[in-house]
């Protein structure tokens, strides 16, 4: 397992997304621009609610935001299913087998932090139902400050709240949103 302490090795991908055979420290790939693979997963409820996770505040970027049920890096030689569920034990608590996880999608983030931060990723994108009741959820404390169950309107809307989600990155959660509905209607 990997670990919040650790600066976790990752591998190294080119642009496109394919892999450059190299790894890298966490740390070094963000210093220095390379691309690597992270898992994005969406929980949702079968009543159209959306576990969104608040960022702790000690993160280097986005601290105090609520955004993401859960997020991480994918480590070096790990499949993106596996990191995935890995993610979600860290972060809440709860294992989810390859068969919850619905992917929707890939894709190419690039950002620029204030703090040197270069974030070239290739996010791999998954929904899946919140089959528990929250309060039996664990948060990692070094990354996740809150919990809580949104209205799913909250990926759909246009004006953003105060700490929650970032107006920039709009179109993906609508993205999101749409195919969270895509699922409940054919479910």
């Amino acid at each position: 397992m990997f670990s919040f302490a650790m600066d976790e090795l990752i591998d190294i991908l080119t642009p496109n997304g394919k892999s450059t055979g190299k790894t890298a420290l966490k740390s070094e790939a963000h210093k220095n621009g390379w691309f690597h693979a992270t898992a994005h997963i969406w929980f949702f409820t079968s009543d159209r609610k959306i576990l969104l996770q608040k960022r702790a505040l000690t993160k280097k970027v986005f601290p105090g935001i609520w955004d993401i049920s859960v997020a991480g890096h994918i480590g070096a030689g790990e499949d993106i299913v596996e990191g995935a569920k890995r993610e979600v034990f860290e972060e809440i608590g709860i294992e989810i087998g390859e068969k919850d996880l619905i992917k929707i999608g890939t894709r190419i983030h690039q950002v620029s932090h204030e703090n040197g931060i270069q974030d070239n990723e290739h996010h791999h994108v998954f929904i899946t139902e919140l089959k528990v009741n929250i309060s039996t959820l664990t948060m990692q404390k070094e990354e996740v400050d809150g919990l809580e169950l949104w209205d799913l309107n909250v990926l759909n809307q246009t004006k953003s709240l105060e700490n929650v989600l970032l107006p920039k990155f709009h179109d993906y959660y609508r993205s999101v949103y749409d195919k969270i509905n895509t699922h409940l209607e054919s479910t």
